[in-house]
């Protein structure tokens, strides 16, 4: 029985799956080859392919760029307060709300810019704020 479930499990895991995975590695290694991999540890790798995942928030706001807003004005203020005081499951939403995602590329938050600006709308009030996305930029009401 262990030799029955030892090829069956590898065949599961290996055989299995070997033509696919071939296949996959020739088109990856076309497009990323492995000499060029090889001087970064698995950890460097993982961070550098699927970015940051813990982040210091104080830097974010530090790195935060302004238009039609000062970094003193009392709305800025109140976001920075609320914004804080958010759970960190909540400040990666807000991540995925301004870029899409909710991770930041291997380079971390350093490198990371934002824009908040003031979308000028006439009547504040009935606004919400919005973001794009692609030019990380959050358009946030007065």
């Amino acid at each position: 029985r262990k030799e029955y479930v030892d090829l069956y499990v590898n065949y599961v895991f290996n055989k299995s799956v070997q033509k696919p995975f071939e296949d996959f590695m020739q088109g990856f290694l076309r497009g990323c080859p492995a000499r060029n991999w090889k001087m970064f540890s698995p950890e460097e790798l993982q961070v550098l392919l699927q970015g940051c995942t813990t982040f210091d928030w104080h830097l974010l706001e530090k790195n935060v760029m302004y238009r039609q807003y000062k970094k003193l004005d009392q709305t800025i203020r109140n976001f920075w307060t609320v914004f804080h005081k958010l759970p960190e499951e909540k400040k990666k939403m807000f991540l995925v709300f301004l870029s899409g995602s909710d991770r930041i590329t291997g380079y971390g938050l350093e490198c990371f810019r934002f824009c908040i600006a003031d979308p000028q709308v006439e009547n504040p009030d009935e606004s919400s704020p919005y973001a794009s996305t692609c030019f990380h930029i959050l358009f946030l009401p007065r």
